[in-house]
């Protein structure tokens, strides 16, 4: 027997649900039948494609059994693929996936939240420690000779030791802790089974003592029974007339390990050139590890209801991700590989399809359910919006569906409907970018829209710096961003010439003052209460991109610098008119621009200096 100490991030899991979980711990038996039928799917397709397996007994089930006199255990048996030695230690004693440890880094204090997480980063084996003292895993791998058990009480370590088994498989025995009792009943099993993994696709006995009483009410007999208690079919190829919303439900939370029903499913049975089924489902909360690169897929790939993978991520592109279902094809080849997978061209056409199938029930919601679709974009906007980026051929029914937040409008708009509310001279959609959406609501760059009743959208996803300019136009219509040196002249008139032309001198002195801090200074069209703003030349990139470029590494770029705007009737401004002094224009000037700087969000070049230019001014006053 050799002892392990469980991984940090394995302990902190066991104390979360020990602790945290416990008014949800049902969902221990949920996750043990889960895993068991995983294990059935992947040693049936080994006897169906490998032939070192092809003559192995496959009798697929699963067994439940409880001890019927004393409640003190309860065991979750499979006749699946089993696991080594090195594979309980790799499964049961580590947590490699990068996702889950930032759940555990990021826990929230609602431990219902928490619940439909865990079996979403594979780790749902670890809640059967809500219920029990102490957990037995007694395993074979099919094709190996050696068993092994291993054990744990959850409190920092466990035990392998080598047994013999006399069929692969595995079997997961809890002994039950005083609270765990209650599920040692037939009805409680059942119960649970039924709600949870009524659509598992492989047989589930119950083991129970079936006791007979006389006419008197006296104990008869007691005779060993065994009962199937799941239906056992694959939800997904049954007729839709014949299923019911709670079927799709049920089937969802087994699927994805959630307690939520879906925000939304779809269920396709495709017949002619091609012949599959899919049944795709978008979760009511997005998915924890949507923005980590070794994010789960959460699609799973059948053949003729064979069981291929549930780790490709080429089955529906990065940007439905959140997406969690089934694809289910009767013309791909059972042994087909992983590399075949990513240049399979009936893959490839049911991916296009799907994709197309699933944008189009987006549009179908956003129509009739406006108030689900809002809630659909709060947790999916973003990956819509990287679908804009990526997926050329669905653009325009994806600039249709994501949605933008409003300088005039609230909550969220579409371009369809900002196209509908422009002004009739207006030459352009018109929108600001950043980092942050109050910083962007008070922009001084929003003044004269405002003042002229021009919609601006705010544009506060730091991807919206990289796709809208890929995009350039909306159904014929510019999409321009206020903070470009060329928008403003969209707001030009004859009067914002003449005044140009009396503050040009103003001009020269500030640009003098700046020097090389600045691309150019200009008057300003766009500022009605605030005095200076900075806008970019209209081929550089914004302040935002800037950094996203030395994030990536890329600190070897060129310095952008901005253009700085001023606001010819502001009193600081007009007040520089009539003084020569050069150290007092100085001072203006360069706090013209590092406030203009501060109010964008971005940082000025050198702070002590601000504070001591800014005190200096204040002294003068």
């Amino acid at each position: 027997m050799e002892k392990h100490q469980f991984q940090t991030e394995v302990n902190q899991l066991l104390d979360l649900i020990i602790h945290s979980l416990y008014s949800h711990k049902e969902i221990f038996l949920r996750e043990l039948v889960s895993n068991s039928s995983d294990a059935i799917d992947k040693l049936k397709y080994l006897t169906l494609t490998d032939d070192r397996f092809k003559t192995l007994p496959f009798e697929p089930r699963i067994d439940i059994e409880f001890d019927d006199e004393k409640q003190e255990t309860l065991t979750v048996t499979d006749s699946g693929i089993g696991m080594n030695r090195e594979e309980l230690i790799e499964q049961l004693g580590t947590i490699a996936h990068s996702g889950t440890k930032n759940f555990l880094s990021q826990l929230s204090a609602d431990g219902k939240k928490d619940s439909n997480l865990i079996g979403q980063f594979g780790v749902g084996f670890y809640s059967a420690f809500m219920v029990a003292d102490k957990v037995e895993v007694e395993t074979r791998k099919a094709g190996e000779e050696q068993a092994y058990r291993w054990s744990s009480d959850g409190r920092g370590e466990y035990e392998i030791a080598e047994i013999e088994m006399e069929k692969p498989g595995t079997r997961v025995t809890l002994f039950l802790s005083e609270e765990g009792k209650e599920f040692a009943s037939r009805w409680k099993v059942e119960e649970i089974v039924k709600k949870y993994s009524n659509h598992i696709a492989f047989p589930i006995f119950l083991h129970y003592t079936k006791t007979e009483y006389d006419d008197k009410g006296k104990e008869k007999s007691k005779t060993p029974t065994v009962d199937q208690i799941n239906t056992a079919n694959a939800l997904w190829k049954r007729p839709k007339s014949e299923l019911k919303e709670e079927d799709y439900n049920e089937f969802y939370k087994t699927l994805a390990h959630d307690t939520e029903d879906p925000l939304l499913y779809l269920h396709t049975h495709a017949e002619g050139t091609l012949e599959y089924t899919t049944l795709f489902y978008i979760p009511k909360q997005a998915p924890f590890d949507m923005y980590q690169v070794d994010y789960r897929p959460g699609v799973k790939l059948y053949i003729r209801r064979v069981f291929i993978t549930d780790d490709e991520k080429e089955l529906m592109p990065p940007y439905l991700r959140f997406l969690r279902g089934v694809i289910d094809s009767e013309d791909l080849p059972l042994n087909v590989s992983r590399e075949i997978l990513q240049h399979n061209r009936v893959l490839a056409n049911i991916k296009s399809s799907s994709v197309k199938k699933v944008l189009g029930e987006l549009q179908r919601l956003a129509l009739e359910e406006p108030d689900t679709y809002i809630e659909f974009i709060k947790q999916y906007n973003r990956p819509l919006k990287e679908g804009l980026y990526s997926d050329f051929g669905n653009r325009d029914t994806l600039l249709e569906l994501v949605r933008y937040k409003s300088s005039s409008e609230e909550g969220y708009t579409s371009l369809a409907a900002y196209k509908e509310r422009m002004l009739p001279d207006q030459k352009a959609i018109y929108y600001i970018t950043g980092g942050d959406e109050k910083t962007l609501r008070n922009s001084p760059l929003l003044e004269a829209y405002r003042a002229k009743k021009i919609e601006v959208l705010i544009m506060d996803d730091d991807i919206d710096e990289i796709v809208i300019p890929s995009i350039g136009t909306y159904k014929e219509t510019q999409l321009k961003p206020v903070n470009r040196s060329d928008a403003g002249e969209d707001l030009k008139d004859g009067e914002d010439k003449e005044k140009e032309k009396e503050a040009q001198p103003v001009i020269e002195k500030i640009k003098r003052a700046l020097g090389e801090r600045v691309k150019d200074v200009v008057i300003s069209v766009r500022l009605a209460d605030s005095p200076s703003c900075i806008v970019l030349d209209e081929n550089d990139p914004s302040m935002q991109m800037q950094q996203l470029f030395k994030a990536m590494g890329q600190s070897e770029m060129p310095e952008i610098k901005p253009i700085l705007e001023v606001n010819p009737n502001h009193p600081i401004v007009t007040r520089l008119r009539d003084i020569e002094d050069e150290d007092f224009i100085n001072d203006i000037s360069v706090l013209l621009l590092d406030q203009a700087l501060l109010v964008e969000g971005s940082q000025v070049a050198d702070p002590a200096d601000f504070v001591k230019r800014l005190n200096k001014m204040l002294a003068r006053l």
